[in-house]
């Protein structure tokens, strides 16, 4: 069967904001093929170890190398939560504890600290929720707090999350006096019957003026989200959103599959949602649309101007490390020194959280990634990007030998879904379209009784 595109749950499963355990990496958030980058579910990924197989694996490995670093920040409140949304995100009361969350947030950034020494900072995303929700002044401490604390790069780009519905005029001249230096703007649709439909609170003409004040308040880097296969969506509709979007001049497009997660409003009661072709065709006519006008896709739901490719998902997709800190956060960090990859995730509860912040009751799970597990999550994350991976880089981010691909990736790459030139591994167009059956290859040893 032909999948469409990327959802929604593989972006959490990058973000790692609400996953229970990114033993698949849930963030997103659990699903493999461009309709659905992780197909299988997390419970086969992370499925006992057969006997002997995690001895066969240690017998050949390489060394563990330290990869780029970047920082998740997880603000978990919204003003209404969508009927779609299965991230952690929490209705907002009337008053924000802005400035306590602030400073459990750099407390629970203290607790981490010796998990990356003196390593370099080279992003940080402000996710949630609506991080726009809170004030300039709050967002402003954090980021002071964040750089006393940690090596940052000089070019560090940081990212923060905001909804059209959120910002007022002024807002975002505040936000970049702060330290933003990108938007990511989650408009979704600029059709109001759509926004309606989705729970959204802002109108298409918000989201116009939510673009447009980007631009204004000098943001020369920003994000605008956009999502197609809503219901009862025509295909004409999806390509006057993202005909809309690009006339707006954002540097960046992220371009999602509505899919209706468990836990959420539309998965106990489903909406009438486009037929899978219309969906295919949706898709195939909005990424044509964007190649058109300049917005390369290097991942399976990202579009962007030359030289403006996200580097804080880049680091996600390419297996790197990342601290996460605030309600619900995930973080996946290299241990040289056991050569041992390790996830930790914070409680989700804000009302917990804020009150943990910082001791060791804040910290909601940690776990090694079995040797097992490695070239699953490694290839499922790299083979997301148009790019592929180099050989060597597997060794690097995983510390096992390139042989223990083998021989799958040769059987993949022999059925054309897999393509190597010169020490690269890529998808070709047809593996990047089924992506599932390249990662099911890799599942079957870990999952087997």
């Amino acid at each position: 069967m032909r999948l469409a595109s990327a959802s929604i749950r593989a972006i959490k499963y990058l973000s790692f904001a609400t996953m229970a355990h990114p033993g698949q990496t849930r963030a997103d958030r659990s699903r493999f093929s461009m309709h659905h980058p992780m197909s299988l579910d997390l419970a086969v990924a992370a499925s006992p170890i057969p006997a002997n197989t995690e001895s066969n694996l240690t017998d050949r490995c390489d060394r563990l190398q330290a990869p780029p670093l970047s920082l998740y920040i997880h603000i978990p409140w919204c003003l209404r939560k969508c009927p779609y949304c299965d991230f952690n995100s929490h209705t907002a009361s009337e008053s924000l504890p802005e400035k306590r969350y602030i400073r459990a947030l750099l407390a629970d950034l203290d607790q981490d600290l010796a998990l990356v020494g003196n390593r370099e900072l080279r992003s940080i995303f402000i996710g949630g929720g609506t991080p726009s929700l809170f004030g300039a002044k709050s967002i402003a401490e954090l980021l002071v707090g964040v750089r006393a604390r940690l090596n940052g790069a000089a070019d560090m780009e940081i990212t923060l999350e905001a909804n059209p519905g959120t910002v007022e005029s002024g807002k975002f001249e505040a936000f970049r006096a702060a330290g933003v230096n990108r938007l990511s703007i989650g408009v979704q649709s600029f059709n109001n019957a759509h926004l309606r439909a989705l729970g959204r609170i802002h109108d298409g003409d918000q989201a116009r003026v939510a673009a447009q004040a980007a631009r204004t308040a000098g943001f020369v880097n920003f994000n605008l989200d956009l999502m197609f296969g809503l219901p009862r969506q025509r295909i004409e509709e999806a390509l006057t959103d993202v005909q809309t979007a690009i006339g707006l001049g954002p540097t960046h497009l992220s371009l999602y599959q509505l899919t209706l997660e468990p836990n959420t409003l539309f998965h106990r009661h489903p909406p009438r949602l486009p037929a899978e072709e219309t969906v295919w065709r949706m898709q195939r006519k909005c990424q044509a649309l964007l190649a058109e006008r300049g917005y390369a896709q290097y991942e399976i739901s990202a579009y962007a101007r030359f030289g403006r490719r996200c580097a804080h998902n880049l680091n996600y997709w390419r297996f790197g490390d990342y601290l996460g800190i605030g309600a619900g956060a995930h973080g996946k960090i290299t241990d040289l020194k056991r050569q041992a990859i390790k996830r930790l995730w914070k409680v989700k509860h804000p009302r917990h959280y804020l009150e943990t912040a910082g001791t060791p009751e804040s910290l909601g799970g940690a776990a090694a990634v079995p040797k097992t597990d490695l070239p699953l999550e490694f290839l499922m994350n790299h083979l997301r990007l148009r790019e592929g991976f180099a050989a060597g880089d597997f060794g690097k981010r995983t510390g096992l030998a390139f042989a223990v691909l083998e021989p799958k990736l040769s059987a993949c790459v022999e059925r054309g879904l897999l393509e190597r030139r010169n020490g690269h591994i890529r998808c070709t167009d047809d593996g990047w379209n089924f992506l599932d059956n390249i990662l099911e290859e890799f599942v079957s040893e870990a999952s087997s009784p």
